[in-house]
């Protein structure tokens, strides 16, 4: 889920931290191999020859403010750059099970929650010559706590400010994902999504995030809120660089039934990229989206005219699906499966690293805390622990009726009745901060069609509204992942948007 209206203002760096340009070469064999090893270590020069190479990586981190919750140990960056020169560094969520780190979704509870398995994902990255570099920060429990939280704060790891300007949102809830990126500590990392939080955060931090196809990825030992709408994916510097990450952790999971036909779908996305592929094509422009700020929507009106130059056929479309009501449904549907969902993860743990069985010991181990309490409550894990089981009507109906009019209704129709082979639309207007009086507070987003059809969603750097930057949203139908990539790569390579923060004026 992506955070709207904070309870509480925690406390924000007073300067934009400074931040170096983002490094060419991320082989784990070059300067960032080391950006896991701990400072004082490379100061003390117990990194031998290669901790001349590393400390840059460290001061990096330093000007992060929070972005990474912990590091991968030492030995394991020294091992591994020895014995893969070639692989490339790569962060995660800190929803996401590794063997050798713990995962604890920024909660105290799950402090301890170290299983030693690999979530099929990361398994996927392991044999691909991918090194985990350690756990992202993330908006506690991914945002599903309460209505009140704080995008990129967690108890665990504390607040992760946007870059471009600490005093406004990183959004969330893959905050630490896309501030990481942002800032160079690593050219990929891998957020999770419900409803926003991988297209948010790279949006308002200025880098590409793929949500994509529900059952293209498998979620098996990620912390889940729901299971008809979760679903892991990249944020990186560029389109082809999520592409190469998406080609891998991409498949079948005979665990995960949602991905039984992943295999059947999946491909190699990078090679299917495509500079020209907007060329002779028709999409459709999401007019009935309004919300967003008026600076916004004027960099969203140049970038037509890049589409349209670039040869595609724009088609406006005025009439919205039922928003409110898929709006309604869904959130009913995500507190009944936060519920079962959870519960099912909870009782895969280690009790003796997880004392928190349920989702109703959550909520006591939470009342109980005053780190846990500090900024906002539990009133969402409250409506979901009053909820019944999966037979309940009121679930069955909520989602069947979601689904059908975000996805077959909505996302299909729009398509079919306009002739078009993808939707866009800004994907928010710049970040905003934590005051409840902000004018700025998350005006507009295309996140919840996509979100509740579970069909992928990319967001692609198109320019800045007041100096920050925003992303256009290409969405696609069901396994529509490859089109909807190349579509964003060939925006991409006309545009040329993104800036790394403190890399220089914002060209609009």
């Amino acid at each position: 889920m992506a955070q709207t209206a904070p309870a509480q203002t925690p406390p924000a760096p007073t300067a934009a931290p400074t931040v170096p340009a983002v490094p060419d070469d991320f082989r784990i064999s070059r300067a960032v191999a080391a950006q896991t090893v701990d400072c004082a270590y490379l100061e003390a020069g117990g990194a031998g020859n290669a901790g001349a190479m590393l400390r840059a990586a460290c001061e990096r981190e330093a000007a992060t403010s929070h972005a990474v919750i912990r590091w991968a140990a030492t030995a394991d960056v020294i091992a591994f750059a020895a014995s893969h020169p070639d692989g490339l560094p790569i962060l995660l969520k800190d929803n996401i099970e590794t063997r050798d780190m713990p995962t604890t979704a920024g909660s105290l509870a799950l402090a301890h929650n170290a299983p030693g398995r690999d979530a099929p994902l990361v398994a996927r990255l392991r044999a691909s010559g991918y090194f985990i570099m350690g756990k992202a920060n993330l908006s506690e429990w991914a945002n599903i706590r309460s209505s009140n939280s704080i995008s990129g704060w967690s108890a665990v790891g504390g607040l992760t400010p946007n870059p471009h300007d600490p005093a406004r949102t990183a959004c969330g809830s893959s905050s630490g994902s896309a501030v990481a990126v942002a800032v160079g500590l690593a050219p990929v990392a891998i957020g999770t999504e419900t409803n926003g939080s991988i297209t948010c955060p790279a949006s308002v931090n200025g880098v590409v995030g793929f949500k994509p196809t529900v059952g293209l990825v498998s979620r098996t030992h990620i912390v889940p809120i729901s299971h008809s709408q979760d679903t892991a994916g990249p944020i990186a510097t560029t389109v082809a660089d999520a592409a190469r990450v998406l080609t891998v952790i991409a498949g079948t999971d005979a665990e995960d039934a949602a991905t039984a036909e992943a295999d059947a779908h999946k491909t190699d996305y990078a090679a299917a990229l495509d500079a020209g592929s907007l060329n002779g094509v028709r999409i459709g422009v999401l007019r009935y989206a309004k919300s967003y700020s008026a600076p916004t929507l004027e960099v969203f009106e140049r970038n037509l005219q890049v589409l349209r130059d670039a040869g595609a056929v724009l088609v406006d479309i005025d009439t919205a699906p039922d928003l409110h009501t898929i709006g309604a449904e869904s959130f009913k549907v995500l507190m009944y499966e936060l519920k079962a969902d959870l519960n099912a993860y909870l009782a895969s743990t280690d009790a003796a690293q997880v004392p928190s069985r349920t989702l109703a010991d959550l909520i006591a181990f939470n009342s109980n805390s005053a780190e846990e309490n500090a900024l906002f409550g539990q009133e969402l894990f409250l409506q979901a622990e009053a909820k019944g089981d999966l037979t309940t009507q009121e679930y069955v109906d909520a989602r069947a009726t979601s689904f059908r009019l975000a996805g077959p209704e909505g996302i299909d129709r729009m398509m079919a009745d306009n002739s078009v082979v993808a939707l866009i639309a800004p994907t928010t207007s710049r970040a905003w901060t934590n005051a409840r009086d902000d004018d700025d507070n998350a005006q507009g987003s295309t996140s919840t069609i996509a979100a509740v059809a579970g069909y992928p969603h990319l967001t692609v750097p198109m320019g800045f509204d007041r100096d920050m930057p925003i992303g256009l949203s290409f969405i696609g139908g069901k396994w529509d992942d490859a089109k909807i990539l190349s579509l964003g790569y060939a925006f991409e390579q006309k545009t040329h948007a993104r800036r790394a923060p403190g890399e220089g004026p914002a060209v609009e």
